[in-house]
């Protein structure tokens, strides 16, 4: 049976990850998110900290009986800096960064808050949570014949530029493939929609061509397959899942997407596959409207160093329907 996610824990990873905050350096910033309330020992990792919590929640019917209903959650979202000694960046300047970031992103994801776009920018070799590999066939995730990418290879994944990761392999009767590996952060129950994207094509001695499998860890098995990239050109393929979604996402977390040639190489030219991006995206049961209704400043300067922090107020619903 399927649950509704927190509405605070799910503007949590909009804002986690979504947040782009760029210093005066051109670097970017480090940013934590996390429930209420503010941690001193955050900033001594990080820039700034970001926390969300739910201020008030109303139920209001819809119609007379009273079985169409929208809940309506107020959450409190708090931006924290400081002058650290080891900041590069004066923390007010930080804060106003990160006020001007949050406004983005709940301005632009307004209407899909509960949708997190999951891919591989600045995942890499020394990174835990996305992954991607590169193999022969269709392994498991758990075989050892996979290799993972290296840090040039996992960079050309990070965004979708025409800048191609290539996978290749000569032997007779090899397949050139990728497996990538998401981490999802939702509780599965919560999960009603998965969209897994590829974007490359294929080519072998047999012909051009792409397919794309998803793992299915109920079934030990490489599952609800697409294909496409035929012509030898960039094309985005696709699989949608809206059904027994606990069987793509294994104990850990995990989603594994799997991409190959549609062909073998025969010893003599081999096959190659390009990827220029991939992604998953994840949409839970729980709010679908989410905007920022204002903020204001909250500045400690009984402190030392000042305290700089702004809370928004965001306002944010989902409808039910309950049977009467």
């Amino acid at each position: 049976m399927s649950e509704v996610e927190d509405a605070a824990t799910t503007v949590a990873r909009l804002l986690r990850t979504q947040m782009r905050v760029v210093k005066d350096d051109g670097a970017l910033a480090s940013v934590t998110v996390t429930g209420e309330w503010q941690n001193a020992d955050a900033f001594k990792n990080c820039d700034g900290q970001v926390t969300v919590g739910l201020a008030e929640s109303t139920d209001q019917k819809i119609e007379l009986t009273g079985k169409t209903r929208r809940r309506l959650l107020l959450l409190r979202v708090n931006v924290w800096a400081t002058d650290a000694a080891s900041a590069s960046e004066a923390g007010k300047v930080m804060r106003g960064k990160i006020v001007e970031e949050i406004n983005r992103i709940l301005r632009q994801n307004r209407s899909k808050p509960n949708e997190t776009l999951y891919d591989l920018f600045n995942a890499g070799p020394i990174t835990q949570t996305h992954k991607a590999y590169s193999g022969t066939s269709e392994a498991s995730p758990a075989a050892g014949d996979w290799t993972e990418l290296s840090g040039l290879q996992y960079q050309q994944l990070w965004y979708s530029d025409d800048n191609r990761c290539q996978v290749s392999r000569g032997g007779n009767g090899e397949y050139a493939a990728m497996m990538l590996r998401f981490r999802v952060e939702s509780r599965e129950k919560s999960v009603k929609k998965m969209l897994l994207t590829f974007e490359g094509y294929g080519t072998a001695p047999g012909g051009s061509g792409v397919a794309v499998k998803v793992w299915n860890h109920s079934a030990s098995a490489w599952q609800n397959a697409q294909t496409g990239g035929t012509g030898g050109v960039d094309e985005t393929i696709t699989i949608a899942l809206v059904s027994n979604l606990a069987d793509y996402i294994d104990d850990d977390g995990y989603v594994w997407l799997l991409a190959r040639t549609l062909f073998a190489s025969d010893g003599a030219t081999p096959a190659v596959l390009w990827c220029d991006y991939a992604c998953c995206a994840v949409t839970v049961n729980g709010i679908t409207y989410c905007d920022v209704s204002g903020y204001r400043n909250l500045d400690r300067v009984d402190t030392k160093p000042f305290i700089y922090r702004t809370e928004f107020t965001v306002k944010s619903w989902f409808f039910e329907n309950i049977g009467v």
